[in-house]
């Protein structure tokens, strides 16, 4: 775990740094695209895996604690990054956003420590786990909801200036709201799945995010129920994220968690790969690049697909409403 998460911060800050020499579009696909997204996750599965291993009543707590790091960092870097951007240039602002990760990330790997080793002769992707339907549609939930939960990110701000007329920073605050109430959510829900249960928090959670983007946002065109949807889908979606991990220690053991955490974070890249590029193309053959009907209706659909996979999880596991 330690080498894993040192080689992810080594990985990303480098990218970054490698980044600011490049000056194509594809040496800044292979830098600060592949590989700064490769770097990336290996930080982010030791944040999803490590939390459960460690605690029993407060699991989910734990693990919204530390999946809420990510929004913060990205909240206060991305401004950081912008800011130095601004004033000393986009190379120098790569640079030192790349070291910053390296100084911070690297020496703080060597704190992390796994509670269990790895079951003996898993693989690290085990696609047995897919004929086990409690885990398939766990993976589903996953994919859609992650199809869902990247697509008001990317295109909430562009909505803001193209629908609502408002300026490009109006649109960045409406990105920082969302990412604030995010942080908020991966936390709240984690103090309310450890009271709850974790997969009754997770359905809930899941089609309030639904029925923000579907009720909101999808009939309205005017800020204030636009507002109320990126908060609403901000403070429920953190659940999406922090709360899947939590389910799938509670089902499947800690122990195995390594190997499940690796076949949903396949979920999360399929699901990131089909959302926002076709999103984009939805939007700009069905709604000319101004009207975002069909875009919100496609995200819409895979947040409800991942609520659907939630109940009928809860449905196997037991019928008893608000079981733990």
């Amino acid at each position: 775990t330690r080498l894993l998460s040192l080689c992810g911060a080594l990985i990303s800050g480098l990218a970054l740094i490698i980044a600011s020499f490049c000056n194509s579009p594809w040496k800044l696909l292979l830098t600060q695209g592949l590989m700064f997204g490769a770097g990336g996750s290996l930080l982010y599965i030791t944040g999803l895996t490590l939390p459960p291993q460690w605690f029993t009543k407060y699991r989910a707590l734990a693990t919204g604690i530390a999946i809420a790091g990510s929004g913060i960092g990205g909240l206060w870097l991305s401004f950081a990054t912008r800011a130095m951007m601004t004033s000393i240039g986009r190379q120098w602002g790569l640079r030192i956003t790349g070291l910053i990760i390296i100084g911070i990330c690297g020496p703080t790997s060597w704190l992390m420590r796994m509670r269990f080793q790895a079951v003996r002769n898993e693989r690290v992707i085990e696609l047995a786990f897919l004929r086990d339907c409690r885990f398939a549609l766990l993976f589903f939930a996953a994919l859609f909801g992650a199809c869902g939960f990247y697509i008001p990110f990317y295109f909430m701000p562009s909505y803001s200036a193209i629908v609502l007329g408002k300026s490009n920073s109006w649109g960045t605050s409406i990105s920082s709201i969302m990412n604030g109430t995010s942080i908020f959510g991966r936390v709240a829900m984690g103090l309310v799945g450890d009271r709850v249960g974790s997969l009754n928090t997770l359905c809930t959670m899941t089609l309030l995010s639904c029925l923000g983007i579907l009720v909101l946002w999808l009939p309205f065109t005017s800020v204030g129920p636009f507002v109320a949807a990126a908060v609403i889908f901000g403070l429920c979606s953190g659940g999406i994220v922090s709360l899947i991990p939590v389910v799938t220690a509670n089902i499947f053991g800690v122990k195995r968690l390594p190997s499940t955490i690796g076949l949903l974070m396949l979920a999360y890249t399929f699901g990131d790969l089909i959302s926002s590029p076709p999103a984009g193309a939805i939007l700009d053959k069905y709604g000319h690049g101004t009207s975002f009907t069909s875009l919100i209706i496609y995200n819409g659909v895979f947040l409800a697909l991942s609520t659907i996979c939630d109940i009928l999880l809860r449905i196997i596991l037991s019928r008893k409403l608000w079981e733990k």
